[in-house]
This record gives C-alpha cells, sequence and structure tokens, in this order.
C-alpha cells in the first residue's frame, strides 16, 4: 500500500518580499496576484498541489503589517490564522529586510512548534559575504528554521523548497478531491484579476480603496459573460478609475479580459460599472459583504 501525504504548508511574511510570486512557481498555476506593490495580497488563497502521492495546500497570505484602518486588521487576522493550522510554516524574508523587523509576529513564529522553513529571497541582489552575514542573524533570531536562500524570480532553489516540504509532510490521505486546485470560487479570480490591473494602472491611494465584486457571472461551455463592479471611498476616485472620456476605465477593462480568457480558456465578455461606497475600508458591514474575515 502506497502511503500518501498531505498537509497545510502556510507562507507568511512582511509585504514585498515576493510570497505570492514564490506561491505561483510551487503551485504551478497564477493563483495570487503578485505586483510590485505592498498589500497585494488581502485574503489568504489556497493553491493545491496533487500528484499521486501527495497532497500539499499551500496558502498564501496577505503580508504583516501594523493596521491602520479595518481592512488592515481583516488582513492581518488572516496572517496570524496561518500560524495555527500549519503543518509546514513558510516564513518568507529577502536580502534587504532585517530579522528585528515586526518583531511581535516574528515572536509568535518561534514559538511554533511545526517545522519553519525561512526563506531567503532575492539572493540575485545580494554577494556571497551579505548573504552568509544575514543567514547568521537570522539564525540567532530564529534558531529553530531551516534557512534556504532562494530567488523567485529566477527559479533558484524553488525545487530545493518543494523537495524539502513534501519531505516534512506528515502521513495522512488528501482533504480535497485531487482535481481541485485551489480552494476559492472562479469569482474570486475575477475579482482579483481586476484589482490587479488597476493596481498596475493607478498609482498613490487609488488601488488600495478599490474593492470588485461580480454581480454577474453567466458561463457556457465556450464563453463567460461578466459584470464586475468597481468601489471606490470618494467620488474624486470614481473620476479618477473612469478617466477621460472613459479611457482608463477601458484599458483596465480591455487588460482584465485578456488575462481572464487565458485564466479560464474561454471567450470573456467583461463589462465593468464603477461605484461610491463611502470609507468601506473602516466599515464592519461592508468588509463582511466583501468576503473579509474580522474575527
Amino acid at each position: 500500500m502506497i502511503m500518501h501525504k498531505a498537509g497545510f504548508v502556510n507562507i507568511v511574511g512582511n509585504p514585498n518580499v515576493g510570497k505570492s510570486t514564490l506561491m505561483n512557481l510551487l503551485v504551478g498555476e497564477r493563483i495570487s496576484i503578485a505586483t510590485f506593490k505592498a498589500q497585494t495580497t488581502r485574503h489568504r488563497i489556497m493553491g493545491i498541489l496533487n500528484t499521486d502521492d501527495t497532497q500539499i495546500v499551500f496558502s498564501d497570505t496577505p503580508g504583516v503589517l501594523k493596521p491602520n484602518y479595518k481592512l488592515q486588521e481583516s488582513m492581518l487576522n488572516f496572517s496570524e490564522s496561518a500560524l495555527t493550522d500549519a503543518d509546514v510554516l513558510l516564513y518568507v524574508t529577502d536580502v534587504v529586510e532585517k530579522p528585528d523587523k515586526n518583531s511581535e509576529f516574528l515572536e509568535k513564529v518561534r514559538k511554533m512548534q511545526v517545522p519553519v522553513l525561512l526563506l531567503i529571497n532575492k539572493i540575485d541582489l545580494s554577494n556571497q559575504g551579505d548573504l552568509t552575514t544575514l543567514v547568521e542573524e537570522w539564525h540567532e533570531s530564529l534558531p529553530q528554521a531551516e534557512i534556504i536562500p532562494i530567488s523567485a524570480a529566477n527559479r533558484f532553489n524553488v525545487d530545493a523548497v518543494l523537495r524539502r516540504v513534501r519531505e516534512l509532510l506528515p502521513d495522512s490521505p488528501p482533504y480535497f478531491g485531487k482535481d481541485q486546485w485551489t480552494d476559492k470560487p472562479a469569482r474570486f479570480f475575477v475579482t482579483e484579476i481586476i484589482r490587479e490591473k488597476i493596481l498596475l494602472y493607478y498609482d498613490k491611494e487609488i488601488p488600495y480603496s478599490v474593492e470588485v465584486v461580480v454581480e454577474q457571472f453567466k458561463e457556457t461551455d465556450k464563453s463567460i459573460r461578466i459584470n464586475a463592479v468597481i468601489y471606490v471611498e470618494r467620488d474624486s476616485q470614481k473620476g479618477i478609475i473612469i478617466g477621460k472620456e472613459g479611457r482608463a476605465l477601458k484599458k483596465v477593462s480591455t487588460e482584465a479580459r485578456r488575462s481572464l480568457e487565458k485564466f479560464f480558456g474561454k471567450s470573456i465578455y467583461l463589462e465593468t460599472f464603477v461605484k461610491v461606497d463611502k470609507d468601506w475600508r473602516n466599515s464592519d458591514r461592508e468588509l463582511r459583504n466583501f468576503g473579509y474575515n474580522l474575527e
């Protein structure tokens, strides 16, 4: 009888260290939006890697930060929940970040009883001497962690991380069906892809003031019709999202449609609307409606 391994492998760390890029490489699907802006990931997103004798349930989480408004409190809840149910924890840092950043969260990681792999990302931006010093500093800070230097952008050592994760997983039957690759519904990925385009095309506060809701998702064998609403907090932001003669919104919709066609492998008919929902980031009711975890 073949033994089967399965477990939850949760990816945590500060904003902008490359967690989402790593998650997409490990799972082999483009699940988490990965842009160069901090706070891109707002939810806890699972990506499931299945082989004949293994099921690894990876979980990407928002970057750990001190909350300034209720949306960020929810994001921190998602990150901290990842410490409670992991079979293996991947703590991602990079060559720029110092081990004393966010010491409160690190203290919680230090107390964990499960294996911790500390991944130092972006080593292509460092040199051997600096990296050696950094490894020593991290070893003092998180003595129980195994340290693996990686470069997610260059795929360096990512396979080694995957091999080590497989070795550390407990014997267990699968938690999800073997054909399932995420815990999120199709609509969730529509909102994430539209939000990604907004992160790429607008600057300053605009992307962080936006939430996307799919109001219609009608799928046939060959096509999907989607109506999506982009919510902003103020009337002035609505004007910026739409742009002069609607050009900015049209650009976002066109790029999103292309990405959605690639993601679903079908023709996409996408209509986008912009509405104002004043200060939704600080409203418990609105955050719950948008699927955030406020516990």
